[in-house]
């Protein structure tokens, strides 16, 4: 069962789209279940999240991670972005069914991926960043579906 929350992210996506020459783009999937998450941010001169946008497909689940990913990480400094965990995404929605915790973990992977994108376009270290992953199912565990 969804939280109010998660039903609400979910028929009432927010910053659904996406930002043309974004200063950062992270593109996450997990083949097991078939979501692919897209994140873009717009950063200003002091690594601030101006704007962020998202294109989800995916379950519900999904497309409410994606959302409140979005509305955490909006305004913050790139640093404060990358505190951002999948607990964190999950609490904010008043929690998720343990075999929809992996869309979690997509909305973290897919801010690091947006991340490490900006970092790389702008020659820079994110400290505490490291590569992101392409399929969170790599990193997962089978009990988890």
């Amino acid at each position: 069962m969804y939280s109010e929350k998660v039903m609400d992210h979910f028929t009432n996506p927010r910053n659904v789209g996406e930002i043309e020459n974004a200063s950062g783009v992270g593109t996450v999937g997990n083949a097991k279940c078939g979501d692919i998450m897209r994140i873009y941010f717009d950063i200003d001169e002091n690594q601030v999240i101006k704007d962020v946008k998202f294109k989800t497909f995916g379950c519900g689940a999904a497309v409410a991670t994606s959302s409140m990913a979005t509305e955490l990480v909006k305004g913050k400094t790139i640093y404060e972005a990358l505190e951002v965990t999948n607990k964190a995404v999950m609490e904010a929605l008043d929690g998720l069914p343990p075999v929809k915790v992996h869309c979690s973990l997509l909305a973290e992977e897919a801010i690091h991926a947006a991340l490490w994108d900006y970092a790389e376009k702008n020659g820079i270290v994110i400290e505490g960043l490291s590569k992101p992953v392409d399929d969170i199912g790599e990193t997962l565990e089978e009990e988890e579906y």
